[in-house]
């Protein structure tokens, strides 16, 4: 057992105290990343059923113009198959401008049934793209205001965080080396634990009962004790 002084067992709760702090504000940080990361994702699902939605519209809109356009077209024939009728000499060039013209306006009732279709989907991509840039407006709206409170509430987690760590390198300038790295071997064994209180025998880290005549120089606080079962340095406080 190593000998070591009282105020190097306290220098070594502080450590701990300022690890654990550290361990605590970070863990609590990235919580705050991963839910501001979630609400981000949140707002990307809206954002992608809007773009969607308005290339839905943009499509149902083309479809209306494309077809109003082939309407004009073939009216336009119908009117030059009317003008040359009254011009025709004879019988057979009448009759078949006659059936140009009927073929025509069948065509044309159908590319505006087409067109009726064409602008009641239009019409129906127009409502759920509208409410569908409501929504996403508005739960943007929530989101930012939502990630602005979060980062609000972290300020005073961050600035806590950076003196703790400030306070982390500061004390282990004043360690020993080697008690600073076997500081570091138990804390890494024991998820960040590396000091624990021992109290009647029991030791708080890993709740086993240590031998009486351990726990006895533990109490003397002279000497570096680890616990036999897991390695944790112990110190001694009156409790009772």
């Amino acid at each position: 057992m190593k000998d070591i002084s009282k105020p190097d067992i306290a220098t070594l709760i502080k450590l701990l105290e300022a690890e654990t702090q550290i361990v605590r504000l970070q863990a609590v940080l990235e919580k705050v990343e991963k839910e501001k990361t979630k609400l981000a994702a949140r707002l990307k699902q809206f954002e992608i059923a809007l773009l969607q939605n308005k290339e839905d519209l943009a499509k149902a809109q083309a479809a209306c113009r494309d077809s109003e356009r082939e309407i004009q077209i073939v009216d336009d024939r119908i009117i030059k198959s009317n003008e040359h009728l009254r011009m025709v000499k004879t019988n057979k060039e009448y009759q078949v401008l006659l059936r140009e013209v009927d073929d025509n306006k069948k065509r044309k009732d159908a590319l505006e049934n087409e067109l009726i279709e064409f602008m009641d989907e239009k019409e129906k991509s127009e409502s759920i793209a509208g409410e569908s840039e409501k929504e996403y407006n508005l739960l943007a709206e929530q989101i930012t205001a939502q990630q602005a409170e979060m980062e609000k509430q972290c300020t005073d987690d961050k600035a806590s965080l950076e003196e703790y760590l400030e306070q982390q390198k500061n004390i282990g300038k004043s360690l020993d080396p080697s008690l600073m790295n076997r500081f570091r071997k138990i804390s890494k064994m024991n998820q960040g634990s590396a000091v624990t209180r021992v109290n009647h025998e029991v030791c708080s880290g890993c709740f086993m009962n240590i031998p009486p005549q351990l726990y006895i120089e533990v109490q003397r606080g002279t000497s570096l004790i680890s616990c036999p079962q897991c390695s944790r340095i112990l110190y001694h406080v009156n409790i009772d």
